[in-house]
């Protein structure tokens, strides 16, 4: 089961050429700068743009096949929608909004009750929407689109328009929307707080071509990518929680074939959780310090040390029996450790480094 998207097209001021394939169902995160081909490719996706060349399948189903003669007009590919602004109507309330996304609809397993108790939008039925913040209106808008039954969700930057508070108070209904529907989703952003949270795959595309592609855990941790050279860098890793000690306010979890301690947290016992350790937070090692306040020494491997001329530092990826980290240094720490690719190296992490993204 996957997403299968090959497409050619040329612009005055670009030419894209893209392929990759990601598995379905979960979140697919476009990201890049703005005007590498993001949108184009959601465009394209929705049949509201014919590439020069294409091949658009989900899960087997042909979307588009410019070789073949196939093209399935937008109205034809069970997809919903939902774009930077919510674009609803405003002569309707929330309620009428929402069915009218049903209208066309073939019948299907997305209930009108179930979307308004996950978008938690109760309250809002009997509103119009120029009464509701702009989280409010998202959530609708997403909640629309859902109830045309799609069998792929493009989301087109979402939630760029909102602002902080209003974006911290959507995240927790997406990953909620994503952990029960378990539909396809490509979700076009250039915010990396919202891939971290929301993406389980990452197409990298920048100047309209693909540079990297595969699980987010996987290209987060590749020095010679883009993640990897921004300032906010670091690995992702999904953990499960594995214990608590209240007495010493920690709890213990256990994710890339190791264990690291974080501060108590209210979960029960093997909640799984989604965890990002910034590059920056890492200190490394060549053998155990005697006393020390970090909580995390973690044993690795070298996996690769990538200079950043730019920065006058070096980032090392360190391999973990089922994962990887990353740590920004010195090129005079890479010499002083000794560190080689190949060889052994300590990572040391402070408990309330470690960023738990939520369950």
């Amino acid at each position: 089961m996957s997403l299968s998207i090959h497409l050619r097209h040329a612009f005055p001021s670009i030419s894209l050429d893209v392929t990759f394939e990601a598995p379905t169902p979960g979140v697919t995160a476009l990201f890049g700068p703005s005007g590498a081909g993001k949108s184009t490719i959601i465009a394209a996706a929705a049949g509201l743009l014919r590439p020069d060349a294409c091949r658009i399948a989900v899960d087997g189903r042909v979307l588009g096949d410019t070789a073949a003669g196939v093209w399935l007009p937008p109205e034809r590919r069970r997809i919903g929608l939902v774009f930077q602004d919510a674009r609803l109507f405003p002569h309707m309330s929330v309620a009428n909004n929402l069915r009218y996304g049903m209208r066309r609809a073939e019948p299907g397993p997305i209930q009108f009750d179930e979307i308004i108790a996950l978008l938690g939008i109760e309250a809002l039925l009997a509103r119009r929407p120029h009464t509701l913040s702009g989280g409010e209106r998202q959530r609708v808008a997403i909640g629309r689109a859902l109830l045309a039954q799609p069998r792929l969700l493009l989301m087109d930057e979402p939630l760029a328009s909102l602002d902080a508070p209003r974006k911290a108070e959507i995240l927790p209904f997406l990953t909620r929307l994503k952990t029960t529907l378990r539909l396809p989703v490509l979700y076009v952003t250039h915010a990396l707080d919202e891939v971290n949270r929301l993406a389980d795959s990452v197409v990298l595309i920048d100047q309209g071509r693909v540079v990297g592609a595969g699980a987010l855990a996987d290209i987060a941790t590749r020095a010679d990518l883009p993640f990897a050279q921004r300032d906010d860098a670091g690995a992702l890793l999904h953990c499960e929680v594995a214990g608590h000690d209240a007495g010493r306010e920690l709890t213990r979890l256990s994710g890339g074939g190791v264990t690291f301690l974080v501060p108590l947290l209210d979960l029960p016992l093997g909640s799984r959780v989604r965890v990002r350790i910034p590059a920056r937070e890492i200190t490394l090692a060549g053998k155990a310090p005697e006393s020390i306040s970090m909580h995390n020494m973690i044993t690795g491997t070298v996996r690769r040390i990538a200079r950043e001329g730019a920065r006058r530092s070096a980032m090392v990826e360190i391999a973990l029996p089922d994962g990887a980290l990353l740590s920004r240094v010195t090129p005079d720490a890479i010499g002083n450790l000794g560190l080689v690719e190949g060889g052994p190296v300590l990572a040391l992490i402070k408990s309330t480094a470690i960023e738990v993204l939520g369950a």
